[in-house]
């Protein structure tokens, strides 16, 4: 096969031709005169897919239920379908032909990977995030992980059905939104934030303004009047980055109804506390944090390494979020869920900190806080506690 693949390759190459079906069959039969129509055209797929797509990978890409596709080497390759990580037969012929695919995909993205550049981090056309890394940093060989995006996104009857959202917090969910309250959904990675985030940008008033701000677009909110800006690497010159803190600064020029920062991760965090201090209601986000109570902490660690002091950052987040929304997940086999959802109240000592208003327990069932009356007012009542 690699033979095969190499003389192809030559041959496409002398021609000058695009790698369509059509041509690599041609090629194929020429290299291989003895063969039926139906091995050629399946060789010209196979072929075709290592040149232009993602090689052997290309039937979990296609799948409709695989979120992840994780390559440890050549003889090692992982899927996500929602039920945990799954190691698949899947195989690479040998470390050159998967060095090749990680080294095309990365190009075909306006990156570059070579021993002089052996990691990458890109999104492909059609939104697949890719992050490759060569040898020898990583001494097994080239590995190689791709997030596929959802085709569209959840609805929060849905989101129900899975076990994602108890039953119980629906009306919840839906209220914080309607409310346009500022809030931030918070967990670990691969928890479901970016998914449930996109589920409750769907419930928005279909007359108001979504400025999405994403260093990767990963949102697909179902809602009429979406603006995307999307954060861009510099080049290997080290020229042409746009950051999302400039990218934040644009979108406020934008006349957003809501502010959305897709993960708040850097410096970026000081100018959207800035923005929804003017007025911005309805601002929200993701942020990567273990627990709802760590969100203060999280927050100010990623503001004072841009510049701001501890007590600038408290006051600054004081006055603009007001409630953390935590997913969690207990084991890969177990579904991602919410957890809890805390309000942020800033204490006499001038720091701010988490305050409990509703937990809900793995079978779904709602345990009442100490917040919970407050954030029923803070809701204008559109939710009760039960």
């Amino acid at each position: 096969m690699n033979r095969l693949s190499d003389a192809v390759r030559d041959r496409l190459a002398g021609s000058g031709a695009e790698p369509t079906t059509g041509w690599v069959a041609t090629a194929v039969r020429a290299e291989e005169r003895l063969l039926g129509d139906r091995e050629v055209l399946a060789l010209a797929d196979q072929l075709q897919a290592e040149f232009v797509g993602a090689g052997p990978l290309e039937p979990l890409l296609r799948s409709p239920h695989v979120t992840d596709v994780l390559v440890n080497g050549p003889g090692e390759v992982w899927i996500d379908a929602g039920d945990g990580l799954t190691r698949t037969s899947t195989r690479f012929p040998d470390e050159a032909t998967l060095r090749r695919l990680a080294q095309r995909l990365t190009a075909a993205a306006g990156r570059r990977l070579d021993d002089a550049s052996p990691y990458a981090d890109a999104r492909l056309p059609g939104g697949i995030r890719l992050h490759a890394v060569l040898p020898p940093i990583a001494p097994n060989g080239t590995c190689l992980s791709l997030r596929l995006p959802r085709r569209r996104a959840f609805t929060l009857d849905e989101l129900v059905d899975v076990g994602t959202v108890p039953p119980a917090g629906a009306e919840l969910l839906a209220a914080l939104v309607v409310a346009r309250a500022a809030f931030l959904i918070t967990g670990g990675t691969g928890t479901g934030k970016t998914t449930l985030l996109s589920c409750l940008l769907s419930i928005a008033d279909p007359a108001e303004r979504l400025v999405l701000v994403e260093d990767s677009s990963e949102l697909k909110p179902d809602h009429p009047h979406v603006v995307r800006l999307e954060a861009r690497p510099p080049n290997v010159e080290g020229a042409g980055g746009v950051t999302l803190d400039d990218l934040v600064r644009q979108a406020l020029r934008m006349r957003p109804d809501r502010l959305v920062v897709g993960e708040v991760r850097g410096v970026e965090v000081i100018t959207l506390l800035n923005a929804l201090n003017t007025g911005h209601e309805g601002g929200c986000g993701t942020l990567h944090a273990n627990t709802a109570a760590d969100v203060p902490a999280r927050l100010e660690a990623l503001a004072c390494a841009a510049g701001l002091s501890r007590e600038a950052v408290h006051s600054q987040l004081a006055a603009a979020l007001e409630i953390v929304v935590h997913l969690t997940r207990e084991s890969p086999k177990k579904p991602r869920r919410v957890a809890e959802v805390c309000l942020l109240r800033r204490a006499p000592d001038g720091l701010v900190g988490v305050v409990p208003a509703v937990s809900f327990t793995p079978s779904g069932e709602t345990v009442l806080a100490p917040g919970a009356t407050t954030l029923a007012a803070r809701l204008d009542n559109l939710w009760k506690p039960p």
